[in-house]
């Protein structure tokens, strides 16, 4: 069963959004937008622009096609239906226009590669063979980044003596070096403590509205990046709801979505979400909106 978004609920018609009155084109744009395997859709008739120094939260349980979006942003899964452009072009493969944050893994910690060169990967993981003029201006553009997110101290070390933290700074950096239209963030809070959660938050906002790039922030954990989040895009079961945090993250709306009795409150600054879907599985825990 698919849901449409309703009314005031849309990527288009959102007030957030709408008060901006953009002068540029949409950064990623949807229409129409339907992604299925076989007979099941994970979602159907998705239509949502998102602006140019936007932060749009995408949320929802595990299955529900959160990170099947960013593949199809990407380039690496196609829709079933409808259209999709990023940065005014089709979604293709190896857009330099893209940045990409990965989910935070686990570094063995023999691993000899150090943080700029990481970062580095970022402008040239994909070709080799530079002129000298141009390593010099990958240089500063790879100082420039890590001075962005405060790693220069260990741009030397290798990866694998530094923290989870630490690393999703690089990351962040690497995301970043290319100067890119559009940045996607698959879950990158996963393993982090609550401190490092807010700071990698902050971090990613601040850089890309410095840049002027939309960002997409797949994760679990909406409360970390609440302060920052403009519009949340909430998946589940086929259904989907597009608005402002109090729009979406409230008792009536993701009850529907659920189809069955979920609650929301405001405690201490934070959402508190609890429920259950129809199976006695949980849907959220408390203080994890």
């Amino acid at each position: 069963m698919t849901a449409k978004p309703e009314a005031g609920h849309s990527g288009h018609d959102s007030t957030a959004v709408a008060d901006r009155a953009p002068s540029r084109a949409p950064a990623v744009q949807l229409r129409g937008a339907q992604l299925s395997y076989g007979t099941r859709v994970l979602w159907d008739g998705l239509d949502l622009d998102v602006e140019p120094g936007e932060f749009l939260a995408v949320l929802g349980p595990n299955g529900s096609g959160k990170t099947s979006l960013l593949r199809v942003l990407l380039g690496l899964q196609p829709l079933s239906s409808g259209s999709v452009k990023v940065a005014g072009a089709p979604a293709h493969r190896g857009s330099a226009r893209i940045g990409y944050i990965p989910q935070q893994r686990a570094v063995d910690a023999t691993l000899t590669v150090r943080g700029r060169d990481l970062v580095g990967f970022g402008l040239d993981g994909h070709h080799w063979g530079m002129g000298i003029r141009q390593r010099r201006e990958r240089r500063r553009r790879v100082d420039d980044a890590l001075r962005a997110v405060d790693a220069t101290a260990y741009a030397k070390m290798p990866l694998g003596l530094l923290s989870g933290g630490e690393q999703q700074r690089l990351r962040v950096a690497q995301a970043l070096v290319s100067d890119p239209a559009v940045l996607l963030c698959d879950e990158p809070l996963l393993s982090l403590d609550i401190a490092h959660q807010r700071k990698v938050s902050r971090l990613i906002s601040q850089q890309a509205r410095d840049a002027g790039a939309a960002v997409l922030f797949v994760t679990h954990e909406l409360n970390p990046v609440l302060p920052l989040v403009d519009r949340v895009l909430y998946l589940v079961g086929g259904r989907f709801r597009i608005g402002t945090p109090d729009e979406v993250m409230n008792s009536e709306t993701l009850s529907e979505l659920y189809g069955t009795r979920i609650e929301v409150a405001r405690v201490g600054g934070r959402l508190v979400v609890s429920g259950v879907d129809e199976e006695g599985c949980h849907v959220h825990e408390a203080e994890q909106a």
